[in-house]
Order: C-alpha cells, then sequence, then structure tokens
C-alpha cells in the first residue's frame, strides 16, 4: 500500500481546505517544494499534488510551484487540478510528472480520458470525488447526477491505472477514512483504487494495515501529517511491517 503526503497548491502556497471550500483555506508551508523535499525526508516515495486554482479555472494554474517541486524533489509526483486535454496530460508527463489525475474530464469528456489512457499506459488515473455517493466536478463546486460506480464502470479495461476516491464531507475534516464506501467500489471494479479524504490518526492508518485494506493501492494524507496527528515515519514503518511476508524460515 502507498501511503501519499498530500501537497495542495492555491496561488503558490501550499495550504489544506474544508470540504473543499476554497474559502476555508489554511497555509501550511508557502514553500511547496520545501515542503515535497520534507515528506521524502521523512521516508515517502509518492507525493500527491493537486491544483486547487486550475481545477477551478479548468487549465494549470500552479505550473511554477509543479516544476519546483518536480525540480527540487525525487519523489513520485501524482498530479491533479486543471487537465482537461491530451496537450496538457502530455505536457506535464514529458515535464516528470508521473501520473496524471483526471477528474472533472472523467464525467464531461470519458473518451479523452480513455485515449489518455491508451497513449500513457500506466500514467493515467481518474480522480472520483463523491458527495453523497454523486460524483462532483469543477473542484467539487458542482454535483453531477452521475453515481460513483457507474462512473468506475466506465473505465474498466480502458488502461486507467488508479482510481482516487475522495469523500468530499470528509477531506480536511479530520474524521476518519469513509472506508466503507471506498471498499465498495474496490469491490466493484478491477481498477485498483487510492482512498482520499478525512485520514485522521494512526489509527487509521492500523486501519489500512488490516487484511480488508489491502484490495486497495493506497491512500492519501494532508491534514493529519501538516499538524503532528500521523507521524510519517510510524505510519510508514507500520504499514511496511504489515506487508512483510510471514515467517522467514526455510
Amino acid at each position: 500500500m502507498i501511503l501519499f503526503p498530500a501537497i495542495d497548491l492555491k496561488e503558490g502556497r501550499c495550504v489544506r481546505l474544508r470540504q473543499g471550500d476554497m474559502a476555508q483555506v489554511t497555509v501550511f508551508n508557502n514553500d511547496p517544494a520545501a515542503q515535497a523535499k520534507a515528506f521524502a525526508q521523512d521516508g515517502f516515495d509518492w507525493l500527491h499534488v493537486v491544483d486547487l486554482d486550475g481545477a477551478f479555472a479548468g487549465r494549470p494554474a500552479n505550473a511554477a510551484a509543479i516544476e519546483r517541486i518536480l525540480s527540487l524533489s525525487k519523489l513520485a509526483v501524482q498530479l491533479g487540478g486543471g487537465i482537461r486535454d491530451l496537450s496538457t496530460v502530455e505536457a506535464w508527463l514529458s515535464r516528470g510528472v508521473r501520473r496524471v489525475v483526471l477528474g472533472t474530464a472523467a464525467v464531461r469528456d470519458p473518451a479523452f480520458v480513455k485515449a489518455a489512457a491508451r497513449k500513457f499506459p500506466g500514467q493515467v488515473a481518474v480522480g472520483i470525488d463523491a458527495r453523497d455517493g454523486r460524483v462532483a466536478v469543477e473542484g467539487w463546486a458542482a454535483t453531477s447526477d452521475l453515481e460513483v460506480t457507474a462512473l468506475a464502470r466506465r473505465f474498466e479495461d480502458s488502461g486507467v491505472c488508479a482510481l482516487v476516491h475522495t469523500d468530499i464531507a470528509r477531506d480536511g475534516m479530520l474524521s476518519g477514512l469513509n472506508l466503507e464506501a471506498t471498499l465498495t467500489l474496490a469491490e466493484t471494479v478491477e481498477i485498483p483504487v487510492i482512498a482520499s479524504g478525512g485520514l485522521s490518526s494512526m489509527a487509521d492508518i492500523e486501519r489500512l494495515a488490516e487484511p480488508r485494506c489491502a484490495l486497495l493501492a493506497g491512500a492519501i494524507v494532508g491534514r493529519a501529517l501538516y499538524d503532528g496527528r500521523i507521524d510519517a515515519r510510524g505510519a510508514l514503518a507500520l504499514l511496511r511491517m504489515k506487508e512483510a511476508p510471514a515467517g522467514g524460515g526455510g
């Protein structure tokens, strides 16, 4: 299981929102690249980056901050927000982004997402942001009529490498992951699923280490890392210990 620390970008700064509300913002670091380097020093391998301004604008809006993260950090970067066409996908992947996450585009233009997944195998994920079981779009500002599982099934056998499932009601609220909904999604489709939204304590990490959660490809953690509720090194050690094979004698 991959534990992804999150960097959400707003006006070039590292922030966290509550329930995706741009009016409820807390700035945690004015230097996102320095934050990325700190995460690398903690032992993380991946980084989940969201261009919040880009998600609302429909085009990249924090390119300078993202490029600085890419140039100064050796972490594998998973990037979402404002990626709505093939040229933008190609541009970010060519600059060193390991994987792009397509959210609004998955609802509005599934053909584009499938084309991107075919052209860049293993490098295109779909972000499914859920509000009461329905998919939210446009930086979570609007909710569609599309059910989460219906959207996920659209991309079976399309080459999409992962689904990032976020419970908006829990995002930034430190209320715990909605593991039941996320596991239900993981049981519904063959595409690997990443849990997001609400991860708040070492108890959540322990739940992720339980056998049933072996279904999940990973989880994203944000505010709880920044305010010290989760110890990065301890969380990584716990997850790696649970993944280690039992026994050892021959």
